[in-house]
């Protein structure tokens, strides 16, 4: 009998997607197959050492995630992580913002069990789809004794959630880890670790969920921008945030998070008015490296869209 549970929660994307012809793996519609059609369809699953249960969470494509999906798909998280039984999650998403979701859930839950992200290049009617294989390496890594923290897996290879990133367009291996490097990888279903799972702090993630939970169903949250750094950047975007009523800026400078003149004294302005201003930088490797006397704050090594999930956090829990 088997006495561990995986639970399968569903929010759509690509592995979900069908198109009219097999052959067609750019004109399909996103989000059309439910997650029970999903792992019924993979008779493999079962061969897992854990009984596998599955819940559809959203139903859509990850271009258009939003908050409320991120606050009940963490409290489905919370919730099923809270069983005994449970010995780990797997989400199925969407690779287009796949890493905002996956930082966001190891922020605000920071788990003591595995929690895979998976996802597919191409939709479920391919001729060679790419999510049934992704799904069973998903399996194996969330039942893989000693496994914690999220992580992504995609195309055999497992990213912690911090350093994850879409990298490439169209190919199956649409991710990487940087110059931080993967995790580790899955090879007919045995994992081989490169490094240490992410790391659980019980006392902050419960403070977190709390946040998250506390906060009503249809509230806004906190609104943080990104702006980018470029030649002959003059600002006039960030006044007209700031007019809006914007409340966090992440700025994506150039190399080391350099900011043309013109834009680095309107975010200056910016931020004496009192927004929140962080400096991330857009090149894919590598992270911004403070310096004496520097008056905007670095993004902790974030990518631009994860340094802007960790500031709505922070706006947010502020607001609690």
């Amino acid at each position: 009998m088997k006495n561990k549970k995986i639970v399968i929660l569903g929010t759509g994307g690509t592995i979900a997607g069908t198109a009219a012809e097999a052959g067609d793996n750019l004109g399909y519609t996103a989000a059309q197959v439910g997650i029970g059609q999903l792992v019924a369809a993979l008779p493999a699953l079962t061969d897992s050492n854990c009984e596998l249960l599955s819940e559809q969470v959203a139903q859509v494509d990850s271009k258009d995630m939003d908050f409320g999906i991120w606050r009940a798909l963490a409290q489905r998280v919370a919730h099923w992580l809270a069983q005994d039984e449970v010995q780990g999650i797997v989400i199925t998403h969407g690779t287009d913002t796949l890493e905002e979701t996956a930082f966001f859930l190891q922020a605000v839950l920071d788990p003591a069990k595995p929690v895979v992200l998976t996802c597919a290049m191409r939709p479920a009617t391919a001729l060679a789809p790419d999510g049934p294989q992704n799904m069973l390496d998903a399996v194996a890594v969330a039942s893989h004794a000693g496994a914690r923290g999220v992580v992504a897996v995609c195309a055999g290879v497992i990213h912690g959630a911090v350093d994850v990133q879409k990298v490439h367009t169209y190919r199956l291996d649409a991710f990487s880890s940087g110059d931080a490097g993967p995790l580790g990888f899955v090879e007919e279903g045995r994992l081989r670790l490169l490094r240490n799972w992410p790391s659980a702090h019980a006392e902050q993630a419960q403070a977190a969920i709390k946040t998250i939970a506390s906060s009503a169903v249809g509230q806004p949250w906190p609104r943080v921008e990104i702006v980018m750094n470029y030649a002959g950047a003059d600002g006039r975007a960030v006044r007209a945030l700031v007019a809006d009523g914007v409340q966090g800026l992440v700025v994506a400078g150039t190399g080391n998070g350099a900011l043309h003149h013109a834009l680095e004294a309107v975010v200056l302005e910016a931020q004496a008015q009192g927004v929140r201003v962080v400096r991330a930088t857009r090149c894919l490797e590598g992270r911004v490296l403070p310096k004496a006397g520097d008056v905007l704050p670095d993004s902790q090594g974030l990518s631009p869209v994860k340094a802007r999930v960790a500031l709505m956090l922070a706006l947010l829990a502020s607001d609690h």
